[in-house]
C-alpha cells in the first residue's frame, strides 16, 4: 500500500530540532570518513595492480555517491523527518519495504557495524598506547557505553563531540596531503602501471567493496533530519556540502599517497600507508601521531553512527512497526534512549562474542563487505523512490529538486548496480558467500513483516 501523503510519514515530533548547518555537515563527514581512507589503501594496493585504476575507483564512486546525495537531498527536504531512508521507503513502497530496512538495521546491521568500528578503534588504541591486545574487547565495550551515555544526553551534545573529531580527521587528511606532496621525495611516476601487470576481475570486485565502504555512511545524516533546524532548507545544503568535501579529501589523499609511495611499497605497508609516509619524514613519532589521528577519526565515525542509527528504530516504533518501547524519547534530553541502549547492548555482545583472537581483523573486514552490499542495495530503492514519488505525487511540495533529473539518479542506480555486482562476484569467486547471505537475510524480512502484521492485529 502506498502512503498517499509523504508529509505524514512518520508522524512523530518528540525529538528537538537542535542541529544546525555546521553540526549536520560535521556529522555527515564524521560518519562517512572513518577508517576507509586510512586503512583501505594498503588493501587496494594488494588487489589492483594499477594506481590509475585505483584512483578511477575513488573518483567513480565519488561521482556515484554525489549523484545519490543529490537525489536523497530532494527526499530529505520533502520529508524532513526522523528515520531518513526508512521514511522515504515507506512513502514510496509501503510498510513492508520500510519494515525490511528497519528490522535489518535494528537486529543486525547497526550493531554489527558499530561493533566492528569499536573493535578497530580499540585495536588502534592498543597500538598507540602499547596496551595488551587481549584487552581489545574491554576497550571497545567501554567506548561503546561511554558514547551511548554521551548521546543519551542530547543530540546537540553528541554533534558537539562529532564536530571536535571531524575537525581532527580533516586536519589529519590535510596534513597527510602536505607531507605526501611536499615533504616526501616522491614522484608522480608512481602512477604508471607496470607493463606486466594484469587486472584480476574478481579482485577488482573486492577492491570496489573497499572503496564503497569508505563512502558508506553519508546517507545516515538523513536519519536525524527530524532534529535539524529548518530541515526543509538545510538538509540539502548539509548533504551536498558534506559530499563535496568528502570526495575532495579522498581524491586529494590518494593522489598524495601515490606521489609519496609506489604501489609495491603501499602493498608492503602492513602497518598502514599513512603511518609509513609519516615515518619517512618524522620517524616513529610521526607514525604514532598519525595513528592517534586515525584513532580519533574512527572514534568520530563511531560517534556519528551511535547518534544517527537508533533514529531508524525510533521511527519504526513510532509508526507501530516494531516494539513500542523503542519509540520512547527521554523526558529530559529528548533522545531515543531505548533504541540507543538496545543498539549498544547488541553491539557490545558482538564485540565480545564474535571476535576471533587468532585474527583480529577478520570480523571488521567481513562485516564491511557484508553490510556494504546490504545497505547499498537498500540505497538503490531509496534513490529509486525519487522517481516513484515524482510519478505518484507530482504535486507534492519539493523545496529542492534533483538537478538534471532523471540523469542524476540513473547514474547512481546504474553505477551502484555495477559496483554491487562486481563485489558479489568478486567475493563469490574467492569463496566468500557473506554478501549473498546478507541479501537473503534482507529478503527474509518480508515474511517476518507478514507475521508481525498478523500478530500485531491480534
Amino acid at each position: 500500500m502506498l502512503v498517499s501523503n509523504p508529509m505524514n510519514v512518520p508522524a512523530q515530533s518528540d525529538l528537538r530540532r537542535v542541529i544546525g548547518f555546521w553540526g549536520g555537515t560535521a556529522l555527515i563527514i564524521g560518519i562517512t570518513i572513518g577508517s576507509g581512507i586510512f586503512r583501505k589503501p594498503y588493501t587496494l594496493a594488494g588487489l589492483v595492480p594499477s594506481p590509475t585504476l585505483i584512483l578511477g575507483l575513488w573518483a567513480a564512486f565519488g561521482v556515484i555517491s554525489i549523484c545519490g546525495a543529490l537525489a536523497i537531498a530532494e527526499l530529505s527536504s520533502m520529508m524532513p523527518k526522523t528515520g531518513g531512508v526508512y521514511v522515504y521507503l515507506r512513502a514510496a513502497y509501503g510498510d513492508s519495504a520500510a519494515f525490511v530496512f528497519g528490522w535489518i538495521y535494528l537486529l543486525v546491521a547497526t550493531p554489527a557495524t558499530v561493533g566492528a568500528l569499536a573493535t578497530f578503534f580499540a585495536e588502534l588504541f592498543a597500538g598507540v598506547f602499547r596496551v595488551d591486545f587481549a584487552y581489545i574487547p574491554l576497550i571497545a565495550s567501554v567506548t561503546l557505553v561511554a558514547l551511548a551515555i554521551a548521546n543519551l544526553m542530547g543530540a546537540q551534545f553528541g554533534t558537539w563531540i562529532g564536530n571536535v573529531f571531524t575537525a581532527i580527521k580533516i586536519g589529519a587528511l590535510l596534513l597527510l596531503m602536505v607531507v605526501s606532496l611536499f615533504l616526501v621525495d616522491g614522484s608522480f611516476g608512481h602512477l604508471a602501471m607496470a607493463k606486466e601487470a594484469r587486472v584480476d576481475w574478481g579482485k577488482l570486485g573486492q577492491a570496489s567493496a573497499s572503496v564503497i565502504w569508505a563512502y558508506d555512511g553519508w546517507v545516515a545524516v538523513s536519519m536525524i533530519a527530524g532534529e535539524v533546524v529548518a530541515a526543509e532548507k538545510l538538509m540539502k545544503r548539509i548533504i551536498i556540502a558534506g559530499m563535496l568535501i568528502i570526495v575532495g579529501l579522498y581524491l586529494g589523499a590518494n593522489i598524495g599517497y601515490f606521489h609519496a609511495m609506489s604501489l609495491p611499497d603501499m602493498a608492503a605497508a602492513e602497518g598502514g600507508v599513512p603511518q609509513a609516509i609519516m615515518s619517512r619524514v618524522f620517524g616513529p613519532a610521526g607514525a604514532t601521531f598519525i595513528g592517534a589521528c586515525i584513532m580519533c577519526s574512527v572514534f568520530g565515525a563511531l560517534n556519528g553512527n551511535v547518534i544517527a542509527k537508533p533514529r531508524v528504530s525510533y521511527a519504526l516504533a513510532q509508526d507501530g512497526l516494531t516494539f513500542g518501547f523503542l519509540g520512547r524519547a527521554h523526558p529530559r534530553w529528548s533522545t531515543p534512549y531505548a533504541a540507543i541502549l538496545i543498539q549498544t547492548i547488541a553491539a557490545v555482545a558482538m564485540v565480545v562474542l564474535l571476535r576471533d583472537p587468532r585474527d583480529p581483523g577478520i570480523l571488521f573486514d567481513k562485516l564491511t563487505t557484508y553490510f556494504v552490499v546490504v545497505e547499498w542495495s537498500a540505497l538503490l530503492f531509496t534513490v529509486g523512490a525519487v522517481m516513484v514519488l515524482r510519478a505518484k505525487l507530482p504535486g507534492a511540495d519539493r523545496p529542492y529538486r534533483t538537478p538534471a533529473y532523471p540523469l542524476v539518479p540513473l547514474i547512481f542506480l546504474v553505477g551502484t548496480t555495477a559496483g554491487l555486482g562486481a563485489i558479489v562476484w568478486g567475493k563469490w569467486v574467492s569463496g566468500d558467500r557473506s554478501p549473498v547471505y546478507g541479501l537473503l537475510l534482507s529478503v527474509i524480512g518480508f515474511p517476518v513483516y507478514a507475521i508481525w502484521k498478523r500478530f500485531s492485529r491480534g
